[in-house]
C-alpha cells in the first residue's frame, strides 16, 4: 500500500525533487552533457551516502518517484539489505515508472539471490504477454548478471519455446527479433553509473 504522509514528503523534496532527480535516473542520466552530468553525479553519490536505512525504507512505501530514487540509493550505497524489499516490489509491480530501477538495483547487487528474484519476476510476468510492465529490463538485468556470475538462469527462458520467445512473440507492444543485446546493454551502462557514484 503507498503511504501518502507529511514524513515521505519531506523525503521526496529531500532526495527526489531536487533537479527534478527521479525523472533523470535511468536513461535520461546517461544522455547527460558532461557540464550536467558531473554535479549530478557528485550529489546523487552524496546523498546515496547520507540517506538512512530508516529513509530509504519509508521512501520504499511512497510512490512510484520515491521508490525509484530510492533503489538508486540503495544501489549506489550498496546496501544489499534492501534486496528481499527490492524483490518484492518488482514482483508486486504496485507502481508503473519504478520497476527498471529496482532491476538495476539487484543487478548491482549482482548475486545468485538477485538473480532469482529477476527469474522469479520473469516467471510471473512473461506469462502476461498483454502486460508491457519492466519484462524487457528484467530480461536484461538477469542476463547481465549471469554475465557477472558465469551463470545461465536466463538460458531456459530464451531458448526457443521458452516464455521469453513466446512472450515477446505474442506481446502487441514488442517489435523486433526479440533478441536482449539492448537490454543487457543498457543494464550494463547503468551499473556502471552506479559503481561511479559509489566510488565517488
Amino acid at each position: 500500500m503507498i503511504r501518502h504522509d507529511p514524513e515521505i514528503l519531506a523525503l521526496f523534496r529531500r532526495y527526489c525533487a531536487p533537479g527534478r532527480r527521479y525523472l533523470k535516473l535511468g536513461g535520461a542520466v546517461l544522455r547527460m552533457s558532461r557540464e550536467e552530468y558531473e554535479p549530478f553525479v557528485h550529489a546523487l553519490a552524496a546523498d546515496a551516502k547520507a540517506v538512512s536505512d530508516a529513509e530509504l525504507t519509508l521512501l520504499f512505501q511512497g510512490s512510484w518517484r520515491e521508490r525509484r530514487t530510492a533503489a538508486w540509493l540503495a544501489a549506489i550505497s550498496r546496501r544489499d539489505q534492501f534486496r528481499e524489499c527490492l524483490g518484492a516490489l518488482l514482483l508486486e509491480s504496485e507502481v508503473c515508472c519504478a520497476g527498471v530501477a529496482y532491476c538495476v538495483a539487484l543487478a548491482s547487487f549482482g548475486t545468485a539471490r538477485d538473480a532469482d528474484l529477476l527469474a522469479a519476476y520473469l516467471d510471473r510476468y512473461l506469462r502476461r504477454p498483454d502486460l508491457a510492465y519492466d519484462q524487457p529490463t528484467a530480461m536484461g538485468a538477469l542476463a547481465y548478471t549471469d554475465s557477472v556470475l558465469d551463470d545461465d538462469r536466463a538460458g531456459r527462458l530464451l531458448h526457443e519455446g521458452g516464455l521469453w520467445r513466446q512472450w515477446f512473440r505474442d506481446a502487441p507492444h514488442m517489435r523486433g527479433d526479440g533478441g536482449i543485446s539492448a537490454y543487457v546493454g543498457g543494464i550494463r551502462l547503468a551499473c556502471a553509473l552506479v559503481a561511479e557514484c559509489a566510488d565517488a
